[in-house]
C-alpha cells in the first residue's frame, strides 16, 4: 500500500497530463483545518480533492464539510486508489474535458 504522499504525487502528475496547463495547489491544513489537500484550477473550472491512501482512511474534522462545499460550488471529492478512476472520470465530465 503506497503512502498518501506517494499517491498524491502520482495523482498530481496525472492531473497535469489530463488537464494541460492546469494549476494544482497543495493546501495547508494548518491554515484552514480540514481544507482538502489539493485545489485544481483549469480554464474557468476548479476542484477540491482530498487524498487518502485507502478508502477506509480516517476523515479529519471538517473534511466532509469542505468536500460537500466543493461539490455545491464546483467539484469536490475524496480520492483514493480504489475510486481514482471514477473520480477522475467525474472530474473530466465536470471540467468538460
Amino acid at each position: 500500500m503506497p503512502k498518501e504522499s506517494q499517491f498524491q504525487a502520482k495523482l498530481i502528475k496525472r492531473l497535469k497530463v489530463m488537464f494541460p496547463g492546469c494549476i494544482v495547489l497543495k493546501n495547508d491544513a494548518n491554515y484552514i483545518q480540514g481544507i482538502p489537500d489539493l485545489t485544481v484550477l483549469w480554464k474557468n473550472k476548479w476542484a477540491l480533492l482530498e487524498c487518502k491512501k485507502e478508502s477506509e482512511s480516517k476523515r479529519r474534522p471538517n473534511q466532509p464539510y469542505y468536500i460537500a462545499k466543493g461539490k455545491e460550488m464546483s467539484f469536490g471529492a475524496f480520492i483514493f486508489p480504489e475510486n481514482e478512476e471514477e473520480v477522475l472520470h467525474d472530474l473530466q465530465q465536470a471540467f468538460g474535458a
